[in-house]
């Protein structure tokens, strides 16, 4: 296979078909301008496992980089044994996307390939796989994840902003929607089957989303004189809208306490965010990621990942205030008052250590 300098691509083994998202060709990168992982392990870094691939004779894949934000997505042990190895450039396959799906996939490379993800660790993915895909099936993280679909609907249910899929349905695996409940389906079902148009059951189940065996116990329940809709589907519908209607109403409650409790908000024409100098911040970390003393030691590495979630633009630090609801702003604010209280003293630490 030929090589070729970043921005000529190099003809590859393609992805596999399952992956949720497509990967360009082989280009050849250097190492410096690349960014951690934003890895789904607790632990970025096995030694044993590291040293095996730094000293292996095999020719390592190329390693997978989200290319909007050059960040790897898969493949930083064999970046460190390219590293160890005194190498300035590596093989990589760009993956296009929003960081959300480059999550995703890094999850799911973990879980079929290499070390293997602990269960907190495939536990803590699909949490956030819910926070940010919780329009997909249960069946479809779980694969994702390497977690049972069982195990993922009681994260659904039970973790904290694990986003509820919407009410229309959830994204199965085959890319396919599934409706959440069929009696709207089953209801309609009984309408066609009850027009004296004669409708077959195969179109009927093309019209309502449902399965062909579906509509045909909808065709029995109604010669039997039963309601199309099982029972327990019923009772499940009249819980599902009870706890919408009481969820309603402890939000609203929480709003007028967050309003009664919180002091006027200034007008937002005199809250004025002063940005940084975006440029000179910019350079001082690439300097940062570029100085192997850092790159190469854990604490380092940490670091950089900790200043790489800062290096947003003046705008982006905007809108994010902008979008924070209105009942978690009190919240935020004190997350950010105390977490830059952090910040001035690690500054201040890391003076000291300087003199």
């Amino acid at each position: 296979m030929t090589t070729a300098r970043a921005g000529s691509p190099v003809n590859h083994e393609s992805p596999e078909p399952s992956r949720p998202q497509r990967l360009t060709s082989v280009h050849l990168v250097p190492i410096s301008a690349l960014q951690p992982a934003d890895s789904p392990r607790a632990l970025t870094e096995h030694a044993e496992h590291l040293r095996a691939l730094a000293v292996s004779e095999n020719r390592l894949p190329p390693i997978v980089v989200h290319r909007p934000s050059m960040r790897v997505v898969d493949g930083m042990h064999r970046l460190r044994a390219a590293l160890l190895r005194g190498r300035t450039e590596i093989e990589v396959q760009f993956l296009d996307g929003s960081a959300e799906d480059a999550f995703v996939y890094s999850v799911q490379s973990n879980t079929r390939h290499g070390l293997p993800l602990t269960l907190s660790e495939r536990t803590a993915a699909a949490v956030r796989i819910l926070q940010t895909h919780g329009h997909w099936a249960d069946r479809a993280i779980a694969s994702v994840a390497g977690l049972s679909a069982h195990t993922v609907a009681a994260l659904r249910r039970g973790v904290p902003g694990a986003v509820q899929a919407p009410a229309e349905g959830r994204l199965g695996r085959d890319g396919k929607v599934r409706p959440l409940s069929t009696a709207q389906g089953r209801r309609e079902a009984q309408r066609l089957l009850a027009d004296p148009a004669r409708v077959s059951l195969r179109e009927i189940a093309k019209r309502t989303g449902l399965s062909p065996a579906t509509v045909r116990d909808v065709r029995q329940r109604m010669q039997r004189g039963e309601d199309p809709v099982p029972e327990r589907q019923r009772v499940g519908e009249r819980k599902q809208r009870q706890q919408r209607q009481q969820q309603h109403q402890k939000q609203q409650e929480q709003q007028q306490q967050l309003q009664q409790q919180r002091p006027a908000a200034p007008k937002r024409g005199h809250v004025r965010l002063v940005p940084p100098p975006e440029r000179e911040l910019t350079v001082a970390y690439q300097k940062l990621c570029q100085d192997p003393t850092l790159r190469h030691s854990e604490t380092g590495r940490t670091l950089l990942r900790l200043l790489s979630a800062l290096t947003l633009p003046a705008g982006d630090w905007r809108t994010m205030a902008e979008g924070v609801p209105a009942h978690r702003a009190e919240t935020v604010a004190e997350l950010a008052t105390e977490y830059a209280r952090f910040w001035r003293e690690f500054a201040d630490l890391a003076r000291a250590n300087a003199i």
